[in-house]
């Protein structure tokens, strides 16, 4: 596999139905993506790979990336989807989707959880230990606030592969460091857990720039390692905050000192290696 991998990417057909975050207020956004929209953008930055990511909290929608990802000529080369972890059932159907090659990970939305420990439940706890027998990944999607609750289950699942989407989202736009940073070295002391570097343009805000983004990437990279790091795009929903051009050329301004090594596990390696592609 040549060229870079966008890990983290979204497509939507609106008329599915399940999509309940996305409203008019977000007009950016208010409509379908997908991957025939995202090629040219891909083709300009060199991406020639991607991983789809659920962006509705149904199994529906991950037969539907599931069947996005089978018809992409290779394009895409793996899909994190969804599943209800509490469920009576969910070992089943974690091992029915296990059985299509393209399934990857799985995704809770921890962040509209209500229960601030939901993680930590008996019931999801079973399912989190399924996931390695099955050979399947488990993605964060977090906010700072969740992190104490994500050590805990680190420690309670420490066969369980993890990578924290968006760095844990932190509040760049305010200037947020602590608890984030110190709590993002304590997640990085697990050796099976990996970061993404990505969604920052969307924590920064309008006007956001290259010097306010730089102090996090460089603080995962220094905790994590540029070989625990992997690049994502997180289009369309990088489109609130600026263009996919941009957030990737401001990767590549962040990493210009970068060893080559380093930047190739970063833009691809890492997520070729943590997902199996």
């Amino acid at each position: 596999m040549t060229g870079h991998i966008d890990a983290h990417l979204h497509v939507w057909a609106l008329a599915r139905g399940d999509y309940g975050w996305i409203t008019p207020q977000f007009p950016a956004l208010h409509r379908d993506f997908d991957l025939d929209d995202i090629a040219p953008l891909h083709e300009q930055a060199g991406v020639t790979a991607a991983v789809l990511v659920q962006a509705a909290p149904t199994a529906a929608e991950t037969n539907y990336l599931l069947d996005v990802a089978a018809a992409s000529e290779g394009v895409v080369k793996g899909v994190v989807g969804w599943a209800d972890l509490g469920a009576p059932d969910a070992i089943p159907l974690l091992r029915r989707l296990a059985r299509n090659p393209l399934l990857k990970a799985v995704r809770p939305m921890l962040q509209d959880e209500l229960d601030p420990e939901w993680l930590l439940r008996e019931d999801v706890g079973r399912a989190l230990d399924a996931l390695p027998r099955l050979g399947l990944r488990f993605d964060a999607l977090i906010r700072p606030a969740h992190l104490p609750v994500l050590l805990q289950m680190l420690e309670r699942h420490p066969d369980l592969a993890v990578v924290i989407d968006h760095a844990a989202k932190p509040d760049i736009a305010h200037g947020m460091w602590e608890p984030w940073a110190g709590q993002m070295r304590e997640a990085a002391a697990f050796p099976r857990v990996r970061c993404k570097v990505s969604g920052l343009v969307t924590e920064a805000g309008a006007g956001w720039t290259i010097d306010r983004l730089r102090p996090y990437v460089d603080h995962v990279a220094e905790c994590f390692g540029a070989q625990r790091l992997m690049w994502g795009s997180d289009w369309p929903v990088l489109n609130v905050g600026d263009t996919y051009q941009s957030w990737f050329a401001a990767t590549l301004a962040m990493t210009a000192d970068w060893p080559a090594a380093d930047r190739a596990a970063l833009m691809g390696g890492t997520a070729r290696r943590f997902y199996g592609l």
